[in-house]
């Protein structure tokens, strides 16, 4: 059910971002004014911060309103999009909170520039049109290439932000150059105008080139190849909590435009945005499977993991189904949770030295410390989708969109990158399990780290045993972006 404009004063649809940016701006002048004031505290504020927009975001309703002259849109879909967004940016804070004080980067604008990024995440989940969309993208991406490079003192983390940006920066300009061809022969920057537009005089050669950019640039922001290159340097370089950040909450919140861009401005042309979204996923899943075979760092190893997992997700979008999304929604949940036990048990890899990031130093894991080695065979047996665990269904729900939408050949080639890159999961329990043990981690754990892999681990674990209700919010999602 659509609202006009008038029908509600414009800024309540957004007060969720609008809390968002308040919040951020009033912590940030928080620790401007409060001398020496230092992370935890900030981290604390930002968190609870994130507890009240999901509250707010909880109790709206699912109906679908449109405001600021068309240009944001909020509906199911952008409700379900952002809550797993404001999950993954909370979990990415509490995994910080030791790290930052050990590596003395404890400064309290860190996590104030999450929460910043996390407003421009949730302003392209609800853009619906070119401008908002290129506000939302920039000001997700100013935030994320500063806390690249959040550790001054660390020569890698300056590199990682460095690259970020320049390449970040003709990503925008490829994107911004396609809008601007979009505008030129469509007249409009709205989604609604654009696919009325296309409905009614079909695709001409300018608005193909113009997908081809706009896809191009959002490309760059989920790690498809061949736009890819900047992922495994800035993933090893920057610091771990910062990769942890990178591989959830920006990976959702460029799918999620990825979605509204093509069904919402482009359903009209299908068949031409159908062929580029088959290419990237296809090299996604072959380049990631591959590439990770050879890695010694097991930060840059789970760089290549995540292009493979943009690389699956991308099947369902290709498929172009309403079943075909809603695996990609699930698909981008389980991988969330995953993703954030797996950085949890890289996070504890710690010495009296400092941290290592080497896969070999794993080396007996299983004697020194067994139920982090156990929680972290179950996650590497899930990235891999061994059945019963929850990979094994992200993966099967977007490989059966696309057979039934007749793509047998991606959905082999989907199913022949999984066995590849089963090999480098299966290598990481091989080596806990069986090799000799290298010199034990520091024990315990922290606590934050172990509570989020004991939540990790059990939904990874458990999701077989009730999946009912990530698949009918899955489902309610898909029917507000398709109504």
């Amino acid at each position: 059910m659509d609202y006009a404009a008038s029908d509600v004063p414009a800024f309540l649809p957004a007060l969720p971002e609008i809390l968002l940016a308040l919040g951020a701006m009033a912590l940030l002048m928080y620790g401007v004014f409060r001398k020496e004031c230092d992370a935890r505290e900030t981290s604390f504020g930002v968190l609870g911060l994130f507890a009240l927009v999901g509250a707010l975001l909880i109790t709206e309703p699912n109906a679908t309103v449109h405001t600021f002259g068309d240009t944001f849109v909020v509906s199911g879909f952008t409700k379900f999009m952002k809550l797993l967004i404001l999950l993954a940016a909370a979990a990415a804070i509490v995994m910080s909170l030791t790290y930052i004080r050990r590596e003395k980067m404890d400064r309290f604008e860190f996590p104030v520039l999450i929460a910043l990024a996390t407003l421009g995440m949730f302003m392209m989940v609800s853009a619906n049109g070119l401008i908002s969309l290129y506000m939302g993208l920039e000001l997700q991406s100013l935030s994320l290439y500063v806390i690249a490079a959040f550790n001054r003192d660390s020569g890698r983390a300056t590199e990682a932000g460095l690259k970020y940006f320049v390449l970040g920066a003709l990503a925008s300009g490829m994107l911004l150059y396609g809008a601007s061809l979009i505008y030129g022969f469509t007249g409009s920057v709205e989604f609604p105008a654009i696919a009325a537009v296309l409905e009614a005089e079909g695709a001409n050669i300018g608005t193909i080139f113009g997908i081809v950019f706009v896809m191009a640039g959002l490309a760059f922001k989920i790690s498809a190849v061949p736009f890819h290159m900047w992922t495994p340097d800035v993933y090893e370089g920057a610091p771990t909590p910062v990769t942890a950040f990178f591989a959830g909450a920006p990976k959702v919140a460029a799918m999620a435009l990825v979605l509204r861009v093509l069904f919402g401005a482009f359903p009209a042309m299908e068949a031409e945005w159908q062929q580029i979204v088959i290419f990237i996923s296809i090299a996604s899943m072959v380049l990631g499977a591959f590439a990770a075979i050879g890695q010694s760092n097991i930060k840059r190893l789970m760089a290549y993991s995540s292009i493979s997992h943009m690389g699956f997700a991308l099947v369902g979008v290709a498929a172009g189904t309403p079943e075909g999304i809603r695996g990609v929604l699930i698909y981008l949940v389980i991988y969330v949770v995953m993703n954030a036990g797996v950085f949890c048990c890289i996070l504890a890899m710690q010495r009296k030295e400092g941290y290592v990031e080497t896969i070999g130093d794993l080396s007996g894991l299983s004697r020194n410390q067994p139920m982090v080695a156990f929680l972290l065979a179950m996650l590497m047996f899930s990235l891999a989708g061994v059945p019963p665990l929850a990979g094994f269904f992200g993966k099967f729900y977007v490989f059966m969109a696309a057979i039934e939408a007749g793509l047998y050949p991606l959905a082999v080639i989907g199913v022949l990158a999984s066995v590849v890159g089963a090999y480098y999961y299966l290598r990481i329990v091989k080596i806990m399990y069986f090799d000799e043990p290298a010199e034990p981690f520091e024990q315990p754990m922290p606590g934050e780290l172990a509570a989020v892999l004991g939540v990790s681990g059990v939904f990874t674990m458990l999701f077989f045993v009730y999946p009912a209700p990530l698949i009918l919010g899955a489902q309610a999602a898909v029917g507000a972006l398709l109504p």
